[in-house]
């Protein structure tokens, strides 16, 4: 699988939301962690410099100015590691609907995306069927 690189968010504050993420329920699991990891590495980090981030909490820093398919796939990126340990929690919710919030998403958009995000493999046409199904909830601005 292929995952996205974000041009506008840094891969570093890219780490910090999905390690925030993985923290709300009190323990990063092996499986998160290396979700984690992996989208580190297809950015360009090494593991050397993502480790020491599953130690810290970090402030939640959404950039404005991405395109509509970079905040697509932060919001995608972020609901496959919440459905990643097959359990949702509340916490989780209520973060990753306020990171797509401060994307322009409205909260179909999040219901959609947890309705269809699998935590296996999705194909590309799976993916891009979701994006545009996503894309009416996004708020122009």
């Amino acid at each position: 699988m292929k995952l996205p690189i974000f041009v506008l968010m840094s891969p570093l504050d890219q780490m910090h939301l999905l390690v925030n993420l993985a923290r709300i329920d009190g323990e990063v699991g092996e499986k998160e962690k290396q979700y984690i990891i992996n989208i580190g590495q297809a950015n360009h980090m090494m593991v050397a410099e993502i480790l020491p981030l599953f130690s810290e909490e970090h402030e939640m820093f959404v950039p404005s100015g991405m395109t509509e398919d970079e905040k697509f796939d932060c919001i995608f990126q972020l609901v496959k590691l919440m459905k990643i340990d097959q359990r949702l929690y509340r916490d989780e919710i209520r973060f990753v609907a306020e990171v797509a919030s401060r994307l322009g998403y409205d909260r179909e958009a999040l219901f959609e995306l947890m309705l269809n995000v699998r935590s296996a493999d999705m194909s590309k046409d799976e993916v891009e069927a979701l994006r545009e199904l996503t894309q009416k909830h996004l708020k122009r601005i």
